[in-house]
């Protein structure tokens, strides 16, 4: 029996599988549920085809519910490559038929296994990368939460009470939120008073006396100004109520799931290697694991790794048109985020960074194309530190070099 290529086209409840030969003659083509049983009968019936011969599996998605079948497949130490789906969707038009079928995704997805030499093979994952994803995105979505919700409050404010509205930046100020959960109107803080707020503050969360003081001289100063009470105004202040107490609520989830994240991050081997970069701490470092694993050996190159993080520029040249360089069109905006917040901090902190970072300003290049460039050298070094387990130090020519 020939080589197989074994093409899945994975989806929430089921799994289409399409196995052909180095001539793209197909063998099988089933339709799978998603159940672990049912992946196993159809995992052994593929290799019992392949007659010893290696078989070479790919999928279109890397997550959601092709998460069984490729720990399945990884498990039983099966090649396996990851061909995303927008691949598989441009491919598919160069195939007999306009339609779009899932037999007929499988087989083209078996059939780029098969041509394309470029393919990295997904490998098992580390523990605590996947502990990781699932943590920074949690975190991320929280922060969207509470965005969110901090400019609808703000919203509400404007319409009934814009002074107050305008006396406190709500994505800073824990006092200002603490205040919109007892007093919301002008008039229920002119009564209130500065001494009298300035001590319930200071009672429920304002540890600071000055602190305190200052948010209660704005606050009245805000009433004070501001007599007439609108339409509207005590269910405006209700919702304006809740809300506050939603951010609040929002940033103790946040602080909690920081603190487990940075505990989870800490036991990682390269915890010391990728802390030591200047300008990545611990939530940096934790995203760079969650997006990349970790492991730099399944990226090839410091090159590969740049191009998944959108830091690797692509020709668009056309007709005469050449250096026309463009970021790619798919990359990892998550991994570009951290390593672009990452050289922006060393860039302030960082002496050779900062020089590097001045050196681009001197030869032309504005802010963001030289914060790209920064990140796009340290992504190098950082690729370089991983694979070698070697912590950062101040000048180092030789890591630099065997990282270019």
């Amino acid at each position: 029996m020939p080589e197989l290529w074994a093409g899945t086209d994975a989806g929430k409840g089921e799994h289409h599988c399409t196995v052909i030969d180095k001539d793209s003659t197909v063998f099988l083509t089933r339709r799978v549920p998603n159940n672990e049983a049912e992946l196993l009968e159809l995992l052994g019936d593929v290799l019992e085809l392949a007659e010893g011969e290696p078989v070479t599996w790919a999928v279109d998605l890397n997550a959601d519910g092709a998460v069984l079948w490729i720990a399945l497949l990884l498990h039983h130490k099966q090649k396996l490559l990851y061909i995303p789906g927008r691949t598989v969707h441009h491919a598919s038009a160069a195939y007999r038929g306009s339609g779009k079928t899932d037999a007929k995704d499988a087989f083209v997805i078996a059939d780029t296994a098969r041509m394309r030499r470029d393919l990295q093979p997904l490998q098992e994952t580390n523990e605590i990368a996947v502990d990781l994803k699932i943590l920074t995105a949690r975190r991320m979505d929280l922060s969207a939460d509470r965005t969110r919700a901090i400019n609808r409050l703000r919203a509400q404010m404007l319409e009934y009470f814009p002074a107050l509205e305008r006396a406190f930046d709500y994505n800073k100020s824990k006092a200002g939120l603490i205040l919109l959960t007892k007093y919301q109107t002008a008039a229920a803080l002119r009564r209130v008073g500065r001494a009298q707020l300035a001590a319930w503050l200071k009672n429920h969360g304002v540890r600071m006396h000055s602190t305190a003081k200052n948010a209660a001289d704005m606050a009245v100063s805000a009433g004070e100004a501001q007599l007439t009470a609108v339409p509207g105004e005590k269910t405006t202040a209700k919702m304006v109520n809740t809300l506050a107490r939603e951010v609040m609520a929002l940033e103790q989830e946040i602080a909690e799931l920081e603190a487990l994240l940075e505990g989870r991050f800490r036991e990682h081997p390269d915890v010391e290697v990728i802390t030591s970069m200047p300008g990545i701490g611990d939530t940096l470092g934790a995203e760079f694991i969650a997006a990349t694993g970790g492991d730099m050996t399944a990226f090839g190159s410091a090159d590969r790794l740049a191009g998944v993080a959108g830091l690797a520029p692509v020709p668009r040249d056309s007709g005469k048109v050449s250096g026309n360089m463009r970021r790619p069109r798919r990359y990892n905006r998550r991994l570009l985020r951290m390593f672009y917040i990452s050289a922006q901090v060393a860039a302030v902190h960082c002496p050779e960074s900062r020089r590097f970072y001045q050196r681009k300003r001197a030869e032309g290049k504005s802010h963001t194309q030289a914060v790209l460039a920064l990140a796009r050298r340290r992504l190098n070094v950082l690729w370089a530190l991983v694979r070698d387990h070697r912590a950062f130090e101040a000048s180092m020519p030789s890591v630099v070099s065997a990282a270019a």
